[in-house]
Protein backbone atom coordinates (compact mmCIF):
# COMPACT_ATOMS: atom_id res chain seq x y z
CA UNK A 1 0.00 0.00 0.00
CA UNK A 2 1.65 2.98 -0.94
CA UNK A 3 -1.47 6.07 -0.51
CA UNK A 4 -2.24 7.42 2.71
CA UNK A 5 -5.71 6.71 4.20
CA UNK A 6 -7.44 9.33 6.30
CA UNK A 7 -10.49 9.62 8.65
CA UNK A 8 -11.41 11.87 11.04
CA UNK A 9 -13.67 11.06 14.20
CA UNK A 10 -14.65 13.28 17.22
CA UNK A 11 -11.40 14.71 18.26
CA UNK A 12 -9.12 12.57 16.53
CA UNK A 13 -7.36 12.42 13.35
CA UNK A 14 -6.38 8.71 11.89
CA UNK A 15 -3.78 8.46 9.11
CA UNK A 16 -2.30 4.71 8.08
CA UNK A 17 0.28 4.66 5.26
CA UNK A 18 0.01 0.87 4.88
CA UNK A 19 2.42 0.47 7.74
CA UNK A 20 1.88 3.11 10.48
CA UNK A 21 -1.17 4.57 12.12
CA UNK A 22 -1.08 7.63 13.78
CA UNK A 23 -3.50 8.75 15.68
CA UNK A 24 -3.96 12.67 16.40
CA UNK A 25 -5.65 14.50 18.87
CA UNK A 26 -4.97 15.65 22.25
CA UNK A 27 -1.98 12.88 22.70
CA UNK A 28 -0.81 12.22 19.66
CA UNK A 29 0.28 8.06 18.77
CA UNK A 30 2.51 6.48 16.74
CA UNK A 31 1.85 2.59 16.01
CA UNK A 32 3.36 0.33 13.57
CA UNK A 33 1.49 -2.69 12.01
CA UNK A 34 3.98 -5.09 13.57
CA UNK A 35 4.41 -3.84 17.06
CA UNK A 36 -0.19 -3.75 17.43
CA UNK A 37 -2.96 -5.43 17.66
CA UNK A 38 -6.32 -3.45 16.90
CA UNK A 39 -9.92 -4.28 17.94
CA UNK A 40 -13.06 -2.01 17.34
CA UNK A 41 -16.13 -3.26 19.36
CA UNK A 42 -19.84 -1.67 19.18
CA UNK A 43 -22.29 -0.26 19.10
CA UNK A 44 -23.29 -0.79 22.15
CA UNK A 45 -27.19 -0.47 22.83
CA UNK A 46 -26.44 3.54 22.50
CA UNK A 47 -24.39 3.08 19.36
CA UNK A 48 -20.93 4.01 20.88
CA UNK A 49 -18.10 2.22 19.24
CA UNK A 50 -14.19 1.75 21.02
CA UNK A 51 -11.37 1.53 19.09
CA UNK A 52 -8.86 -0.45 21.19
CA UNK A 53 -5.21 -0.43 20.16
CA UNK A 54 -2.59 -2.25 22.29
CA UNK A 55 0.87 -1.61 21.30
CA UNK A 56 3.55 -4.35 21.57
CA UNK A 57 3.11 -8.30 20.94
CA UNK A 58 0.17 -9.93 21.49
CA UNK A 59 2.09 -12.29 24.00
CA UNK A 60 3.78 -9.30 25.98
CA UNK A 61 1.14 -6.15 25.36
CA UNK A 62 2.97 -2.97 25.97
CA UNK A 63 0.93 -0.65 26.46
CA UNK A 64 -3.41 -0.14 26.12
CA UNK A 65 -5.38 2.82 24.18
CA UNK A 66 -8.67 3.21 23.37
CA UNK A 67 -10.86 5.83 22.01
CA UNK A 68 -15.12 6.25 22.88
CA UNK A 69 -16.72 7.58 19.66
CA UNK A 70 -20.46 8.16 19.75
CA UNK A 71 -23.11 6.87 17.46
CA UNK A 72 -23.18 10.34 15.71
CA UNK A 73 -18.98 10.71 15.33
CA UNK A 74 -19.07 7.11 14.21
CA UNK A 75 -21.94 8.09 11.45
CA UNK A 76 -19.99 11.56 10.30
CA UNK A 77 -16.25 9.99 10.22
CA UNK A 78 -16.32 9.04 6.38
CA UNK A 79 -13.66 6.53 6.03
CA UNK A 80 -12.88 5.40 9.64
CA UNK A 81 -14.13 1.81 9.04
CA UNK A 82 -12.35 1.45 6.13
CA UNK A 83 -9.55 2.93 7.45
CA UNK A 84 -9.26 0.29 10.33
CA UNK A 85 -10.08 -2.74 7.63
CA UNK A 86 -6.55 -1.12 6.03
CA UNK A 87 -5.03 -1.52 9.78
CA UNK A 88 -6.65 -4.89 10.37
CA UNK A 89 -5.41 -6.51 6.88
CA UNK A 90 -1.94 -4.83 7.24
CA UNK A 91 -1.18 -6.51 11.12
CA UNK A 92 -2.69 -10.11 9.71
CA UNK A 93 -0.13 -9.66 6.72
CA UNK A 94 3.05 -8.80 8.97
CA UNK A 95 1.88 -11.70 10.98
CA UNK A 96 1.29 -13.68 7.78
CA UNK A 97 4.55 -12.86 6.82
CA UNK A 98 6.94 -13.27 9.86
CA UNK A 99 6.79 -10.33 11.45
Amino acid sequence: MTDEITARAGREFYTFDGRILEVFGSHPRRFHIRNMDLRVTGPDRKGRRTVEIVAGSPEAPAAQHTWHHSAEEWQRAQGLEALLEAVRTGIASAREHGA
